[in-house]
């Protein structure tokens, strides 16, 4: 039975608890900020010679690595080389880069229409009937290519099934992996795509910040992604975040218990949006009420290990150094060792794809080089209590490292840097 003492003390547990995110979050706590608009109506999309640009880097780096020609599935990697988005699906589209050809294309015949309203005017498209084979089809351009027996780099997200009929009907290729161009190519950014990344940032930083002036006691996961969303939308993009409450925060991605908001709960959110194809992926973990001395102490350790990787970014620095300068932090703060508490990685390449090439693990010894884009995300989970991470996306500069979209935690208080 819930005595009138304990009626009263939850009901001050939650006037603390929502005077602490008053503080936090402003005295708009509850309502929407009317100041949130559209910020990507000024953006200008990449033009016809940016994706030449990327055309001739590729063909540079299909060069150096001794290929006749690189062949790409739909998808990403598609699009990125030529703003053509298309579905992947059992039947096999694509297009095949060379040296000194435009791209040509590989295209199910009952779908050439739909693909010329898509590919760049002039670009030649072959296709194949339900009853052909596409990756034969793929052989005769390269014999035409004048590399019959040739070597053909592979788009590495390709699908097996693909990578399996061009061995059975291309015979005579030499098949190899073509991360070494669409990874030398995606990996490194150029000015215009890290301001999308800029902004994209920044707003979902903003959209968190909105959200989270209107948490509140019983409040549900899905009341705050809501709320995020909606953030997102009144900036002009589709975006949000999956909120996680109380010991749910120590699942790195999320429990299947659903928990309502609790005074006392850590809040950990983790999401983000994309502007003209480039993403966010930002973390913030606040407090519902005060936190504890043990809240406390494990927030500051996650900041200071977040610190310590931005510090140590710079070109020529490896992968595997950035992770364990946090990670470093973290294990003398008594949370080690290795993966105990700080589960994962620290960070993963960002750009058209959320989590892409290269990734800031040990092991991987790959030099940093500015423009490299990558997540900044350390961590301390404990299961049965709550969990920490901040996360936020930085670029590699010429001479060291930058947050991208500005906003960042600068104490457990002021998770915005406001």
């Amino acid at each position: 039975m819930i005595t009138r003492r304990h009626f009263l003390k939850i009901g001050g547990l939650t006037v603390a608890a929502s005077g602490w995110v008053s503080r936090l979050f402003g005295s708009t706590v509850g309502q929407e900020m009317p100041s949130l608009q559209k910020m990507v109506a000024d953006v200008k999309p990449l033009t016809a010679q940016d994706y030449a640009a990327r055309l001739e880097k590729a063909r540079r780096l299909i060069a150096e690595n001794k290929m006749d020609a690189l062949f790409l599935e739909g998808g990403t990697n598609v699009a990125y080389f030529s703003k053509v988005n298309w579905w992947r699906s059992e039947r096999t589209f694509g297009a095949v880069l060379s040296l000194e050809r435009d791209p040509v294309w590989v295209c199910p015949a009952f779908e050439q229409k739909r693909a010329e309203e898509l590919i760049p005017q002039g670009q030649e498209i072959r296709t194949w009937e339900e009853h052909e084979s596409p990756y034969a089809l793929i052989g005769g351009i390269m014999k035409d290519l004048g590399a019959a027996g040739g070597r053909l780099g592979l788009d590495p997200s390709m699908r097996h099934f693909i990578y399996s009929g061009l061995r059975r009907d291309a015979a005579g290729l030499e098949l190899m992996d073509g991360a070494v161009v669409t990874e030398g190519c995606r990996g490194v950014k150029t000015a215009k795509e890290i301001a999308y990344m800029d902004l994209a940032n920044k707003i979902t930083k903003m959209a968190y910040r909105e959200g989270f002036k209107q948490i509140h006691e019983g409040m549900s996961p899905r009341d705050l992604a809501a709320a995020i969303s909606a953030a997102h939308q009144k900036m002009g993009v589709s975006g949000g975040g999956g909120p996680q409450f109380g010991p749910n925060t120590a699942f790195p991605h999320g429990s299947v218990a659903v928990r309502n908001l609790q005074t006392g709960d850590a809040v950990l959110v983790d999401g983000g949006c994309s502007v003209e194809g480039y993403r966010s992926d930002i973390t913030r973990t606040v407090f519902f009420g005060p936190p504890t001395d043990r809240q406390r102490k494990v927030w500051e350790v996650v900041k200071k290990a977040q610190i310590a990787a931005l510090k140590a970014v710079r070109p020529g620095a490896t992968c595997e150094s950035v992770d364990r300068a946090a990670r470093l932090v973290i294990e003398d703060a008594g949370f080690g060792p290795d993966y105990k508490y700080f589960a994962h990685r620290l960070g993963h390449g960002i750009g058209l794809e959320g989590h892409e090439y290269p990734y800031l693990v040990r092991g991987n010894t790959l030099k940093l080089e500015s423009g490299m884009t990558f997540s900044n995300e350390p961590g301390i989970y404990i299961y049965g209590e709550f969990g920490v991470r901040i996360e936020d996306c930085m670029v590699v500069t010429e001479d060291g490292g930058r947050t991208l979209g500005g906003l960042e935690a600068a104490d457990i208080d002021k998770p915005f840097g406001d």
